[in-house]
């Protein structure tokens, strides 16, 4: 079956096929490093590392890059606004942006390109345009002329006048309305370190210009899918094509994918300025993830489609929190039952499909079903929420073959090698989203091995409790944990736990 991805160039789903067979080249559009990122710009980078893991587990050699804007507008006056230099500023969103990005799962990451590197790259590219006659300087300022790209508006539908706006003149005059700048003459106020030399003089590139280069330079004047918000879709990608197969007289990218955006569930607070402030400076990523484990918010963002908004509020974390638990408690069940865990080096079922024995081959066949399903809805158009709802339904199969073959309570070799095959399964498809990568404690985010040592003492001390008739103890354990946010839970092979 082959891949189908929905491309926002012709508005269609089309059969992935990749410039060059077997290879896959991903541009996707990173933060400008001004301000410490927040869960927006988590986004893009947690969708499109799915991706690059279902492309890699389909065969395809993949590589992606994510660059980063460090020479702009935003920096330079944020940085004077904190009496710090510019590039030190970078470097430090930077970090923190990358701190972020591992703590979300995000690895697969193959060059980091920076503006600021690739300056010299930028002039030579500007100067083939303005050599083509499709860009001319003006007062130290250079401008594409839009009305030379006889295809401007053919991702967004949009037209050249409706450009105008966007990004005002620094110094220059414009042929055209919907002319965009691709290098700005530097202001005296500014600092030296922002001001390279060039044919128009000192100056930086323009907001568009950077991705063009930074994205052919390392990828190929052609390459496969370009990806990004779609808030970008104009002016920033639309301008991107411009400038780009104007130079080259090729296509620029063949696939354009767009995430959805995030919205804010604010109605509980007031619409002042400092409530505005504070609701914001908590979508901070790194405070987020301070308090939130990082594969919660890649589980949250991933139970969504890509292309439709994604919806953020605490009600919601919490409610994909109690959903990622089920898997949690299903990894620890199986961990009780099989002395392993799915977490081991054992195969899965689909690696070793005999380590299921004939008399249980219908739930060995129920589970590859499941397999097969998940591969379908990745298959069309890297539909993660219906990949993970498939996982859903695995755990669910693998449960119910517990409770019937009465695993926990009669547990015999074969079921409990089909039991751990079958959960390897699961953790083996959910590593192709980026989840599962490592054991998690029963209590999700914020639990620890410390939390769950105890919560196994006073599980122990209510059984001894039940053991020797002493129920009032027993519920008082139960009530007086109820009290604070722990549930447990009675199963036949012994009792687990959950907060609310």
């Amino acid at each position: 079956m082959s891949i189908r991805v929905y491309n926002t160039l012709t508005g269609e789903k089309e059969t992935f096929e990749p410039v060059n067979p077997g290879k896959v080249g991903i541009y996707l559009c990173g933060p400008t490093v001004y301000k410490p990122s927040h869960i927006g710009h988590a986004v893009g980078p947690v969708i499109f590392d799915a991706i690059k893991r279902y492309l890699t587990f389909r065969g395809f050699e993949v590589t992606w890059v994510v660059n980063i804007t460090d020479v702009e507008d935003k920096l330079i006056a944020e940085a004077a606004a904190q009496n710090v230099p510019v590039f030190e500023l970078a470097r430090r969103v930077t970090e923190d942006y990358n701190s972020a990005m591992k703590k979300l799962g995000v690895t697969g990451i193959d060059h980091m390109p920076k503006a600021s590197e690739y300056i010299g790259d930028i002039i030579d590219y500007i100067q083939r345009l303005v050599d083509k006659g499709a860009a001319y300087p003006s007062d130290g300022d250079v401008y594409f002329d839009v009305t030379v790209c006889k295809g401007y508006g053919k991702l967004s539908n949009r037209s050249p006048d409706e450009q105008f706006g966007q990004r005002e003149l620094q110094s220059g005059q414009k042929r055209n309305p919907g002319d965009f700048c691709l290098w700005k003459a530097s202001k005296p106020e500014e600092p030296d370190a922002v001001k390279f030399d060039s044919p128009w003089g000192a100056g930086r590139p323009g907001w568009h210009i950077d991705c063009s280069v930074m994205s052919m330079k390392l990828l190929g004047e052609t390459f496969d899918i370009h990806g990004g918000g779609m808030d970008l879709i104009f002016p920033h990608h639309e301008n991107e094509i411009a400038q780009s197969e104007t130079a080259t007289g090729q296509s620029f990218a063949k696939y354009w994918l767009h995430n959805g955006l995030t919205r804010f569930n604010t109605k509980k607070i007031s619409k002042s300025d400092e409530e505005m402030a504070r609701f914001m400076e908590k979508m901070v990523l790194t405070r987020l993830l301070a308090e939130r484990d990082g594969e919660l918010i890649r589980y949250l963002i991933l139970g969504t489609h890509y292309r439709s908004p994604i919806d953020f509020s605490d009600e919601e974390v919490e409610a994909k929190r109690k959903g990622l638990m089920t898997f949690y408690r299903l990894f620890d069940r199986v961990l009780r039952i099989t002395g392993t865990g799915v977490y081991g080096d054992s195969p899965s079922l689909s690696q070793a499909p005999g380590a299921v024995e004939e008399p249980l081959r219908g739930f060995a066949d129920d589970v590859l079903s499941y397999r097969q399903r998940f591969v379908e809805v990745m298959d069309d158009d890297f539909n993660t929420a219906a990949a993970i709802a498939v996982l859903f339904e695995l755990a669910g199969r693998i449960n119910r073959f517990i409770d019937e073959q009465k695993v926990e309570t009669e547990p015999g070799d074969a079921s409990k090698a089909a039991v751990l095959a079958a959960g390897r399964e699961l953790v083996e498809l959910g590593r192709l989203l980026g989840l599962f990568l490592e054991p998690r404690a029963i209590a999700g985010a914020g639990g620890g091995e410390r939390l769950d040592a105890v919560m196994r003492v006073l599980i122990d001390v209510r059984q001894y409790c039940r053991q020797n008739k002493d129920f009032r103890a027993a519920d008082m354990i139960r009530d007086k944990l109820a009290e604070i946010g722990v549930t447990l839970v009675d199963r036949p092979g012994g009792t687990e736990w959950e907060t609310r």
